[in-house]
C-alpha cells in the first residue's frame, strides 16, 4: 500500500491510477492549509458568537418577566388581595390577564403570603399553591431563573408584593415561555452563518489568489524540489570555477560566491550591499551593473583579467558570471614573446650563418688578421649591448627583458637604447610586477615605432629614493589628446585581436598596477614626435642594506688554516675558455702562410661562439 502523496500506481490496463492523498505541489498544499484555516476561523468565531448569544438572550428573557413582575407588584394589587378570598373571576385575576396579553409573558401569577395563587392563565390553578418555592421573593428579594413549572421551562422573574405601608403581603412570578427563547436564538443563526458563509467564500478566494501567486512563483514545485534545488543550487554555486554574482533591482548585491569573492576580492559581508559601493567607480562596476552591454566584456579588477557576461532577470535584477582570464592572458602574452623570439632566433641563425661565411671566405684567403678583426667587431657588439644593459640595470630579470627586447627591436629595424640617466638597483620588491610594466610599454611602443623613418625606443628607468620612475618614448604616431585616458581602458585596442585571446589589456595592467602602489601612468608627446609613457611605482625598491664593516682579508703568516695563495689558476674566469695560443701547443703544426697570425680571440669569444650555437 503507498503512503499518501506517493507516486500514482500503475492499473492493469496500463494507466496509473491517481490516490487521494496529501498534495505535493506548492500551490495547492498553501491552498488547502489557507482554507483550512479559513474555515477554522469561520467556525471559532460563529461559536464564539453563538455562545454569549445564548446567554444574553436568557438574561434579557429574565430581566423582561422581571419587569413586568415589578410593575404588576403594585399597591393596587395588593389591596385587591384584602378584598376577599382568591376568584377566577376577581380583580387580581382580571389584571393580571390584562398584563399577560400586554407583554405576551406565558403566565403572571399573583401569590399570598401562603404561597396560594390568586391568578393564573388556568382558571383551575386559582387557589391552589404554586409549584415552585417562593420564599425568597417573599422574603423582599427579587429572583431571575430558568425553571420548569405546571406550564413548562420558562424564564421567571419574582417581586414581592407591598402594601402601602411597604409591608410584604405576598410575591408577583412572571413567566416568559424558553421555547420563545430559543426560537430568538434558531432564527439568529441563519442570518449568522449567511454572513460567516460570506467571510468564509472570501477568504477562499484570497487564499486561492494567494495560491495561484505562489504557483506562478515557484513555477508549480513541490516542496521537496525547492529544498533540492536549493541543495544543488548551493553546492554548483560554491563548487563551480567561476564567479557568480546575482544583484537586485537596485543594483545591490544578492549573492556572492565564493569564486567571485576571490575574483572581486569582497568578503560574505558584500551581500546586500550596492555593488558600485563595493567596487568603486571603474570598468568592472559598470559591466556588471549593466551600464556597458555585450558579451564576454573584459575588465581588470586589481591584477587579474576577467571575462564579465551579464543576464538580467524577470524581478529586474540580474546575474552576472565571471572568468578568470590572467594566467591565459599571461600564456598568451608569454607565447606572443616566444613567437618574437623564435623570428628573432631565425633571423639571428641566418645573420650567424652569413657571419660564418664570412669568416671562412677570410680564412680560405688566409687573411687571418681582418678574419680577427671581423669576429672582434660582431662579439664586441653584441657584448657592449649586454654591457650597457647591465651596468645601468642591475635587476637580473629586468635587464634580461630589455636584452631580449633589443633583440626583437633590431630584427624590426627599431633602434632600442636606455637613457643616459638610467640607472636602477638590485632592489625591486616585486620584479615581475616591473618586468610587467615595462614589457608592456616596449611593446607597444616597438609596435607604434615599426615601419617608421629613424625608428627608435628609448627606455629610461631611474629610482628616487624608494619610488621608481619609468619612462618609454617612441619614435611613432603617438596618442592624439583626446585619447589618452581611453587608451587605458580595458579592451581598447587599435590592433587586430590575435587566435589565442584579446587585445587591450597591456596598458589597463599597467595603470592598474600603478595605482595599486599609489602611484601613476600617464601619456603625453614624446621629444620624438610619438607618445611618451611616463609610469611612476611609489615604494618599489626596498630599503637599501647598511654599509658592510670593511675587514682586511689578508691571513695572517702564521694561520695554518689559511695558507697563502699559491694557485696559477688565472683570475678571470673568462680565461678558462679563451683558446690556448699556437705556440704553446706542441702538437700543432706552425702554419704555412707567411702572414702574421692573428690577434688572440678576444674574452669570452668562446662562450658567446657557445651561446649562439645554441641558438641555432
Amino acid at each position: 500500500m503507498s503512503s499518501p502523496g506517493s507516486t500514482p500506481s500503475a492499473r492493469p490496463d496500463g494507466r496509473r491510477q491517481r490516490r487521494l492523498g496529501w498534495p505535493r505541489r506548492v500551490f495547492s498544499q498553501v491552498l488547502l492549509m489557507q482554507l483550512a484555516v479559513a474555515t477554522g476561523v469561520t467556525v471559532l468565531a460563529t461559536g464564539f458568537f453563538l455562545a454569549p448569544l445564548s446567554a444574553q438572550l436568557d438574561d434579557q428573557a429574565m430581566r423582561r418577566a422581571l419587569a413586568v413582575a415589578e410593575t404588576m407588584a403594585s399597591t393596587r394589587t395588593a389591596a385587591d388581595l384584602a378584598g376577599g378570598p382568591p376568584s377566577a373571576t376577581g380583580p387580581v385575576q382580571r389584571e393580571a390577564e390584562r398584563v399577560r396579553a400586554a407583554t405576551g409573558a406565558e403566565y403572571v401569577v399573583v401569590m399570598d403570603t401562603r404561597g396560594v395563587r390568586w391568578s393564573h392563565p388556568d382558571p383551575v390553578q386559582i387557589g391552589r399553591t404554586v409549584s415552585t418555592d417562593p420564599s425568597e421573593a417573599l422574603a423582599g428579594r427579587e429572583v431571575m431563573e430558568i425553571d420548569s413549572g405546571t406550564l413548562g421551562r420558562s424564564a421567571r422573574g419574582k417581586a414581592p408584593l407591598r402594601n402601602a405601608d411597604g409591608g410584604i403581603v405576598g410575591a408577583v412570578s412572571v413567566g416568559i415561555e424558553y421555547d420563545s427563547v430559543r426560537d430568538r436564538l434558531l432564527s439568529a443563526i441563519p442570518g449568522l452563518l449567511a454572513y460567516a458563509g460570506g467571510a468564509l467564500a472570501a477568504g477562499a478566494l484570497a487564499a486561492y489568489l494567494i495560491s495561484r501567486r505562489i504557483q506562478r512563483q515557484t513555477r508549480d514545485l513541490a516542496f521537496s524540489d525547492i529544498s533540492a534545488l536549493l541543495a544543488e543550487r548551493e553546492a554548483m554555486l560554491h563548487g563551480i570555477r567561476e564567479g557568480v554574482v546575482a544583484l537586485d533591482r537596485k543594483g545591490s548585491v544578492r549573492l556572492l560566491n565564493d569564486e567571485a569573492q576571490r575574483l572581486l576580492g569582497l568578503g560574505p559581508e558584500a551581500a546586500g550591499r550596492p555593488l558600485d559601493a563595493l567596487l568603486g567607480p571603474g570598468r568592472t562596476a559598470d559591466v556588471l551593473t549593466g551600464r556597458v552591454a555585450g558579451t564576454d566584456l573584459v575588465t581588470v579588477q586589481g591584477n587579474r583579467v576577467l571575462i564579465a557576461n551579464r543576464m538580467p532577470t524577470d524581478d529586474g535584477g540580474a546575474v552576472a558570471t565571471l572568468r578568470d582570464r590572467t594566467e591565459l592572458e599571461r600564456l598568451g602574452r608569454e607565447l606572443d614573446s616566444t613567437r618574437g623570439l623564435i623570428d628573432a632566433l631565425r633571423a639571428q641563425d641566418h645573420e650567424h650563418a652569413n657571419r660564418l661565411h664570412t669568416l671562412l671566405g677570410l680564412l680560405e684567403l688566409e687573411l687571418y688578421e681582418e678574419a680577427a678583426e671581423f669576429v672582434t667587431e660582431v662579439v664586441g657588439v653584441h657584448r657592449a649591448t649586454a654591457e650597457q644593459v647591465t651596468e645601468k640595470v642591475h635587476d637580473p630579470l629586468l635587464a634580461a627583458l630589455l636584452v631580449g627586447k633589443g633583440t626583437v627591436a633590431a630584427e624590426r629595424g627599431v633602434s632600442l637604447r636606455l637613457a643616459p640617466d638610467s640607472l636602477l638597483p638590485d632592489r625591486l620588491v616585486d620584479p615581475r610586477e616591473l618586468v610587467t610594466v615595462v614589457g608592456n610599454l616596449v611593446d607597444n611602443a616597438l609596435d607604434a615605432a615599426a615601419g617608421t623613418p629613424d625608428a627608435r625606443v628609448e627606455v629610461a628607468l631611474r629610482a628616487e629614493g624608494r619610488t621608481v620612475v619609468l619612462r618609454v618614448a617612441d619614435s611613432g604616431p603617438g596618442v592624439p589628446e583626446e585619447r589618452r585616458e581611453l587608451i587605458f581602458t580595458e579592451g581598447w585596442t587599435t590592433k587586430e585581436a590575435p587566435s589565442h585571446g584579446r587585445r587591450g589589456l597591456g596598458l589597463a595592467l599597467v595603470r592598474r598596477l600603478a595605482e595599486r602602489r599609489g602611484g601613476t601612468a600617464r601619456v603625453a608627446a614624446g621629444p620624438a614626435g610619438g607618445a611618451e609613457f611616463a609610469v611612476v611605482l611609489p615604494d618599489a625598491l626596498a630599503e637599501p642594506p647598511p654599509p658592510a664593516v670593511p675587514t682586511d682579508p689578508t691571513p695572517s703568516p702564521t694561520d695554518p688554516a689559511r695558507p697563502p695563495h699559491t694557485s696559477s689558476a688565472p683570475t678571470d674566469p673568462t680565461q678558462a675558455l679563451r683558446p690556448a695560443p699556437a705556440s704553446t701547443d706542441p702538437t700543432r703544426p706552425a702554419p704555412t702562410s707567411s702572414a702574421p697570425p692573428g690577434p688572440p680571440a678576444p674574452r669570452g669569444t668562446a662562450d658567446r661562439t657557445t651561446a649562439e650555437e645554441r641558438s641555432r
